[in-house]
């Protein structure tokens, strides 16, 4: 008979041992995984969700530019009568107080959904941002910049522009400009 002491036992190779359970950096990488994806996951729902706001708020732009046509020739009818004309004659009068009332509407019903004009007064500076110039006119009573005329308002959409105002700017005087000769 053989003897079954601890003696004649051989220890198993290294290479035959199982396999460690997973220790824990690799438990710590697999959990860092995960807390990547869904941090990843979640800004990706909330970018989704901005840019599907953004989408249902300014949808309406294209529609709106036609529109303002419309506004535009309303005003250029209430400007094109004169007071004196409406009040000699009962019928025009009515009839610009119809106009009257159809651009508030409209006007209202622009504004009810974000698009809000913009009408620069003369004498105000000009802002790039909002405006257009169409011409420069020269006047030495004024600083370069400053709006003198105003031929169509501007229109924003929820803040963002939609169609700049067309004014008229004072230009910069040659006969004004300063030169640094010091250099």
């Amino acid at each position: 008979m053989t003897d079954n002491t601890a003696e004649n036992f051989e220890p198993l190779p290294e290479e035959t041992a199982p396999p460690a359970a997973p220790g824990g950096d690799e438990a710590q990488k697999l959990k860092d995984q995960l807390l990547r994806a869904l941090a990843d996951t979640e800004n990706l729902r909330k970018r989704h969700d901005k840019e599907r706001a953004e989408v249902g708020q300014y949808a309406i732009a294209n529609f709106a530019r036609e529109i303002l046509n419309v506004a535009d020739n309303l005003r250029r009818t209430l400007d094109a009568v004169k007071p004196e004309d409406a009040a000699a004659h009962p019928g025009l009068k009515t009839l610009l107080t119809g106009v009257e009332m159809t651009e508030k509407s409209l006007t209202d019903a622009l504004a009810k959904h974000g698009v809000v004009r913009i009408w620069p007064n003369a004498g105000d500076a000009f802002d790039y941002n909002l405006h257009q110039a169409m011409f420069e006119v020269e006047a030495a009573d004024k600083p370069a910049g400053t709006i003198t005329q105003v031929l169509q308002a501007g229109y924003q959409l929820h803040g963002r522009l939609l169609r700049p105002a067309m004014v008229g700017v004072v230009k910069a005087s040659t006969n004004n400009a300063k030169v640094d000769v010091s250099a």
